[in-house]
């Protein structure tokens, strides 16, 4: 595959593999209030503090893996954040057999392969910067 080719497809496969955490992470800073609310909803500690470091975490390494910059170290806290987001809002074997359990069943198992997408960047990324 040529070079530039490689490239391209390279930054198109991080850019739709992040997309989900920049399209949440702007939603969230358009609403603030609202992100404040999911966290209050999900139970989750000072929900305001808890709310915009969730921005934070979308949008910052989302940005780092995007230019490079320490690429394996934003996909191992983008994988954590997801791996634990997934088990706090996707509690899927809480819920009655039906639809609603489906689909969230559903959103667990693709969240977890996103999880497995993230690692599966750090590790090409440690390869590709590790040393003889």
């Amino acid at each position: 595959m040529p070079p530039a080719l490689r490239r391209g497809m390279t930054s198109l496969a991080l850019l739709c593999l992040c997309a989900a955490y920049i399209q949440g992470g702007l939603s969230k800073l358009l609403d603030v209030p609202d992100a404040v609310a999911e966290a209050t909803a999900l139970g989750l500690p000072l929900p305001g503090v808890t709310a915009i470091a969730v921005i934070v975490l979308e949008l910052g390494a989302s940005a780092l893996i995007l230019s490079g910059a320490w690429r394996w170290l934003a996909s191992l806290v983008l994988a954590s954040f997801t791996l634990a987001a997934t088990f706090i809002a996707n509690r899927y074997w809480m819920l009655p057999v039906g639809q609603e359990r489906f689909m969230t069943a559903n959103a667990f198992f693709e969240h977890l392969g996103l999880a497995g997408a993230f690692l599966f960047v750090a590790l090409q990324d440690t390869s590709r910067t590790a040393g003889p």
